[in-house]
């Protein structure tokens, strides 16, 4: 669902030097609502384009991740690419970095040194385990965190086997808490004209993503992986499978009319929700037997009809072609240059949306963004030809 309204980041100029997903992540959300975002990296692109389901040097993870930015290929490990990158860090409202503790500073783009130049710098961090301390230094991937951070723990099986996340959720996340830091930085500055060094540590983001998990195992002694009311499971049914959910008697009562099934309201094993679980055994072999008898469309009327909490397992595809979504407009078509039309989901939030562009080649703006940035056309071609300066061939 788009909108005509002023995009709130309207002409902030956002300088993203980051690789891989939190970083990029936190930088395009703020481009959907607005701001002009310059992604930096080296000629070679950012790892993240060549990872996962890819074509050419566009992957999946990096179109979602970096739709709509302009592109700079820069190899800031030579000096006159320092030069430049400080450049355009000086000329920066907002600069969002996922180096190592300690990188930015020694290339001469950490918070102290920039934000002498600029006090209103919102100036965002994102690191493994934060800027210190004995894991400071360990690397710190999507995996090594979901393992790390309680995640995997979280989602372990009845059999108490962990279970990694089937997405990069530690990223995602890591993401999602830094562009909300980055919006609150961005209030100080306009209502105190004072800038703020955010930092974000994939560690800490995923534990507070957990908060209550901890909250449950602390009350509890121990924190229990299965469900807590019966039934609570997902079924087979004629043609696919369906969640079928009861949190009460009530809702029990219900379920039991629309399966017709007035024995079991009057069996005392199945009298309270403490009593469903210990006999869920017998409960599900029942359902399971009734439920495959017809497909998904039936009982998704019938549940709902008697308004018992279901949903049919949807795949993408499904989830696309939801009437809901449909009515939400909530997939935009994303025309992505060399790849052709892909569904992309944006920000859930309303009513600012942007409408979403290409995600950019390896240097697609270089000369562009070089240009608006000062640097005169000899220096431009100096760079270019000593290779410091990439730009993809229009």
């Amino acid at each position: 669902m788009s909108t005509k309204l002023p995009l709130p980041y309207s002409g902030l100029r956002v300088l993203d030097i980051s690789q891989g997903i939190a970083g990029p992540y936190c930088a395009h959300i703020l481009w959907q609502q607005g701001a002009d975002v310059i992604k930096v990296e080296p000629p070679a692109g950012d790892w993240i384009r060549f990872v996962g389901v890819k074509r050419d040097e566009h992957s999946a993870l990096a179109i979602q991740f970096n739709a709509g930015k302009r592109a700079l290929a820069l190899d800031a490990r030579a000096e006159a690419g320092k030069k430049i990158l400080f450049e355009l860090a000086r000329q920066a409202d907002v600069i969002v970095q996922n180096f190592r503790p300690g990188a930015a500073e020694r290339m001469g783009i950490g918070y102290a040194a920039l934000s002498e130049l600029n006090p209103e710098l919102v100036y965002v961090s994102i690191s493994g385990y934060g800027p210190d301390g004995p894991y400071a230094d360990a690397p710190a991937t999507d995996s090594v965190m979901q393992a790390d951070s309680g995640l995997m723990f979280t989602n372990q099986d009845e059999h108490g086997t962990p279970r990694r996340l089937g997405l990069l959720a530690a990223d995602v996340i890591t993401g999602l808490y830094a562009s909300q830091g980055a919006s609150t930085a961005l209030y100080q500055r306009l209502a105190r004209k004072q800038g703020t060094h955010v930092q974000v540590s994939l560690f800490e983001a995923c534990a507070a993503f957990q908060g209550s998990c901890f909250i449950e195992q602390a009350i509890a002694g121990k924190r229990p992986f299965a469900a807590v009311s019966a039934p609570n499971a997902v079924f087979a049914t004629a043609d696919g499978t369906i969640s079928i959910v009861v949190l009460n008697d009530e809702q029990f009562a219900r379920l039991c009319a629309a399966l017709n099934r007035p024995d079991w309201a009057s069996d005392a094993r199945f009298a309270s929700n403490s009593l469903r679980m210990e006999n869920r055994a017998a409960l599900y072999a029942d359902m399971t037997e009734q439920v495959r008898q017809h497909p998904n469309a039936y009982w998704d009327a019938l549940l709902k009809e008697h308004d018992v909490l279901h949903a049919p397992v949807r795949d993408y595809q499904a989830v696309l072609n939801h009437p809901q979504a449909l009515h939400l407009e909530m997939v935009q078509q994303l025309e992505q240059a060399g790849v052709g039309t892909l569904p992309y989901i944006g920000l859930p939030t309303h009513p600012h949306h942007r409408q979403v562009k290409s995600a950019p080649r390896i240097g697609e703006d270089s000369i562009q963004i070089l240009q608006q940035a000062g640097i005169d056309e000899a220096k431009i071609e100096q760079l270019l030809a000593s290779g410091v300066v990439l730009q993809a061939k229009i």
